[in-house]
């Protein structure tokens, strides 16, 4: 087995390793300290296509394999952790699933613009009764009609009264 890195890997690497020293090292710093969202920092890295790395072009990506996904966050990393875990979640817990299981229609609403980095995606995890623990979250959404309702409880009182929200799909 060949665990070497293609000629197009190594240059990705360089590439991202320069863009973190040069952009990301010097605000890790300030971005950890005041929790700030580094959306100037997140539009650069969008530029170089780390937004949507191993989505095909025609959906808006750089069109790597996971490889080259894993480089980029990788190196993204080694400069600041919080911008590599936003890089991580743009690209595989909102643009991924998208990409394996959307429509064509879904594709060109969703996928496109974040995998370009036109819009930012996120991923809802933590409920005050769970915290990160995925298995015990109790928001659900059921669909009714062309729209979901998503039933959740306010934060910080798990006893008091779900709110109802209506999201047309």
């Amino acid at each position: 087995m060949n665990l070497e890195l293609s000629e197009e890997q190594l240059l990705l690497q360089k590439t991202v390793r320069e863009f973190a020293q040069s952009e990301v090292k010097p605000l890790a710093k300030e971005l950890d300290e005041t929790g700030k969202f580094p959306r100037d920092l997140i539009g650069k890295a969008a530029e170089l296509g780390l937004t949507g790395v191993a989505f095909p072009e025609e959906e808006g990506g750089a069109g790597f394999d996971h490889i080259g996904y894993s480089i980029v966050i990788e190196e993204i990393s080694r400069c600041c952790a919080s911008t590599g875990v936003i890089l991580s979640v743009q690209n595989s817990l909102f643009c991924d699933p998208i990409h394996r299981y959307g429509t064509t229609e879904q594709k060109k609403k969703f996928l496109l613009p974040f995998a370009r980095g036109e819009r930012i995606g996120c991923y809802a995890l933590t409920e005050p009764q769970a915290g990160s623990n995925a298995a015990a979250l109790q928001t659900k959404a059921v669909r009714k009609g062309d729209s979901y309702v998503i039933e959740e409880r306010k934060p910080g009182s798990p006893t008091a009264e779900p709110r109802m929200r209506r999201l047309s799909t």
